[in-house]
């Protein structure tokens, strides 16, 4: 929970507040952007909800906060409200899980209602293993690499689940999972879900394509809020940068209109500009090797 005696001194007067435990992940400013922004690398409230739209989302990053930074001085007596809202839709049978895990460094994990397909790891917390059960429960669970697998164990023990990973991130912790991805080869998990390998920023990276529309992409491509473009973690790459760009060029071959990330933005335009986008992100990449 939140410390109010480590309340950060720029956050605005009022109910909400950022502490000083803030591992400056994110989360909490692009999911409730009118709320909380960056000041001094950590997040700050810059505005306090004054509508209930407002306050339900300052509600919901406070929720998805991996390490519990964000409190508010009075009782929240809707918190349980703000918890049926997740997984919080963003189109069509498509979720986003919120409760982020300190484990994975705030990535952002998926629900796939058609397929039952859950994307990297959220946080294992009751509240929302009740609402994905109420959604038919997990039957696969898509790890895009080695990074974001937080409490993939305790997700698989409870819905029997599927794990996915390719087998060159495998370590210590992912031994036991049931789908061992190999080689280069896509692999269909379902008729809507391919599995692209994009070797790169970990050496089994893989990113998954649904329906041909939504790309879940890991930490292989994100959209920069401060470059105002699409983006690779140059200096988080643990594998290699060349075969990023390899990989990265790949994905020319296929359509999409959503860019849903682990860590960084998401992105979302029509399939040309879309195109445009990857192919600006590719020469700035070729610009930095």
């Amino acid at each position: 929970m939140a410390n109010v005696n480590l309340r950060r001194s720029h956050n605005i007067e009022g109910d909400f507040y950022v502490d000083s435990s803030c591992i400056d992940c994110d989360t909490c400013r692009w999911m409730a952007p009118q709320i909380f922004t960056q000041i001094d690398e950590q997040s700050a409230v810059y505005h306090q909800p004054d509508n209930t739209q407002e306050r339900l989302a300052a509600l919901q990053a406070l929720l998805s906060c991996p390490t519990a930074s964000i409190g508010t001085l009075s009782k929240p007596q809707d918190i349980k409200n703000a918890q049926e809202t997740f997984p919080i839709p963003i189109e069509n049978d498509v979720y986003h899980c919120g409760y982020h895990s300190e484990k994975s460094y705030a990535a952002a994990s998926y629900f796939l209602q058609e397929g039952n397909i859950l994307v990297d790891s959220p946080r294992f917390t009751p509240p929302l293993v009740q609402r994905l059960e109420k959604l038919g429960g997990v039957k696969y669970m898509y790890l895009t690499h080695r990074d974001d697998i937080a409490d993939h164990q305790k997700f698989a023990e409870h819905f029997h689940c599927q794990r996915i990973l390719h087998q060159d991130d495998i370590s210590t912790n992912t031994q036991t999972v049931e789908i061992k991805l190999s080689g280069k080869e896509n692999f269909s998990l379902t008729p809507d879900s391919l599995i692209i390998p994009v070797p790169g920023h970990s050496r089994g990276h893989s990113v998954l394509l649904y329906k041909n529309k939504f790309l879940f992409t890991g930490d292989h491509l994100a959209w920069s809020n401060s470059q105002q473009q699409l983006i690779a973690f140059r200096d988080f790459c643990w594998y290699s940068f060349s075969e990023q760009i390899k990989s990265m060029k790949t994905l020319l071959n296929y359509n999409f209109e959503w860019v849903l990330p682990g860590h960084g933005r998401r992105y979302h335009a029509d399939r040309e500009t879309m195109k445009q986008q990857l192919i600006k992100c590719i020469q700035w990449m070729e610009s930095l090797e």
